[in-house]
């Protein structure tokens, strides 16, 4: 239910005046530009100098959600489980000093194959779960750092963890908050939302492969060979084969633990859209499927030959493969995202929730913060050019966290009509004044790597696009 439907008329009335008047504010400089925060170094993160968590990256991947596939929209508890999984709240309180949350390990649900942090990895990409930096109680003492796996199709392929110990996602979940990130003990609710989001996430759509993990009639022959290789027994056990652990009619897994050689028991990764995944093998230590190859040709002698092996990996590459949609950050889209996790609100201000309430607010004005620094204050001298631009961005940003803090002022004292009346402002400064502001700024932006200022000549101020907006947006008198 949108506030719309329970905000009463004089609600409404109230709402539209508290829009406006703050419209005027933000046009008029009533709402300071300046943002609060600004990029900080890894000593007051608390992370080992040279720290890599790729937070930065002008690309992510964006993820396909098997509750969109089936209605058009992911349920409440999703989002609520996607936004548990973006804030560093849900975690403890290193992980919070650092700004890590969920998502700095698995970028929108996928992996992060950059990230690197001195002492907990042994190259990028992998990560030890048992430090003492993040959870001093549960370090084992060893230097045992694992891959960050990709969570897609994460509801097909149980047990959980690489060495398949545990059979619950919740189960896993939880220990992953409380255990490995020191994080106090989640309610049902986040809980069930956070799995309830690495449910909903499927694979990647792979054209390469049928319903039965089989290669489409449009392979080449050496994906063709491939194939045959890797269902072919091998030489010296003719009870075992690459197909008899990663079943292709079952996601390419068993859902059983082995042991390859490799320094234990692990269970069997996925190979759909392995492309995606590397490095490989629980600890990271192959780079490509070439290396991956030669690794099981000495352990288990397969007497695969150089065409073998190159038909081998054409292969893994064609069922690893998948339609990965991207796009690049702007600020326009990073508010987009930020206004998804910001519509938990609609159901919890509806239902009362204060809990919820509270724990969206906080995690959304972090990230609304964290967006208006991509949007460099105006007296950096850094960045020549759009102060204005600049100074009116941060301003929509400040207007949005503003009324973000009045519905949780309103919340917390009770008042949930007056709640959704704040949230309606905020929804309407989504609509047209931030994104238009943000769009103006956006050539002096840290989304724009190489500051076109040429190019910023060419469109309207910021001050006019705004202007434009507050002429559609303001009354009739």
């Amino acid at each position: 239910m949108s506030p719309s439907n329970f905000v009463c008329r004089s609600t409404r009335r109230r709402t539209d005046a508290v829009f406006f008047t703050m419209l005027a504010l933000f046009l008029f400089a009533g709402v300071s530009p300046n943002a609060h925060a600004s990029p900080v170094s890894d000593n007051q993160k608390g992370l080992p100098i040279g720290s890599e968590l790729d937070d930065d990256a002008i690309n992510n991947p964006r993820e396909i959600f098997h509750s969109e596939a089936l209605r058009g929209r992911k349920s409440y508890l999703s989002n609520l489980g996607n936004l548990a999984f973006n804030t560093p709240y849900t975690l403890g309180e290193a992980a919070q000093k650092a700004h890590i949350s969920c998502a700095s390990c698995h970028v929108n649900g996928a992996s992060n194959p950059k990230l690197f942090i001195p002492g907990l990895s042994t190259r990028p990409g992998n990560f030890d779960t048992t430090n003492s930096l993040f959870n001093p109680k549960t370090d084992n003492g060893v230097l045992d750092p694992v891959t960050i796996p990709s969570l897609r199709g994460a509801r097909l392929l149980a047990p959980y963890g690489h060495d398949g110990r545990t059979g619950s996602l919740h189960d896993f979940v939880r220990n992953v908050i409380v255990n490995e990130f020191a994080g106090t003990e989640p309610s049902s609710q986040i809980l069930d939302a956070i799995v309830a989001y690495i449910e909903d996430i499927d694979f990647l759509p792979n054209t390469n492969l049928d319903k039965t993990g089989r290669l489409t009639p449009g392979a080449n022959p050496s994906q063709q060979r491939g194939e045959a290789l890797f269902r072919k027994p091998f030489p010296h056990d003719s009870s075992m084969s690459c197909a008899d652990c990663h079943v292709p009619s079952a996601a390419f897994v068993d859902h059983r633990q082995h042991d390859v050689g490799s320094g234990g028991l692990y269970k069997t990764p996925t190979l759909v859209n392995a492309d995606f995944n590397a490095p490989y093998f629980h600890d990271g230590r192959f780079d490509n499927y070439t290396q991956v190859i030669d690794y099981f040709n000495r352990a288990y002698d397969l007497e695969l030959n150089a065409r073998d092996r190159a038909d081998m990996a054409a292969y893994l590459t064609a069922i690893g493969d998948g339609v990965r949609p991207e796009y690049h950050l702007t600020g326009t889209n990073v508010l987009e995202d930020i206004d998804g996790f910001a519509g938990v609100l609609d159901i919890a201000i509806s239902s009362h929730d204060a809990q919820i309430v509270a724990f969206t607010v906080r995690s959304v004005s972090d990230l609304l913060q964290d967006l208006a620094d991509h949007y460099p204050d105006p007296k950096n001298s850094e960045i020549s050019g759009g102060a204005n631009e600049r100074a009116l961005a941060r301003a929509a940003i400040a207007a949005l966290m503003q009324a973000l803090h009045r519905v949780d002022l309103d919340v917390s004292s009770g008042r949930f009509g007056e709640a959704a009346g704040d949230y309606l402002v905020y929804r309407k400064l989504t609509l047209a004044t931030a994104p238009m502001a943000l769009h103006a700024a956006e050539p002096w932006s840290l989304f724009t790597p190489h500051h076109d200022t040429h190019a910023a000549l060419r469109q309207p101020t910021g001050a006019s696009m705004v202007t434009e907006a507050a002429s559609v947006s303001a009354p009739s008198r």
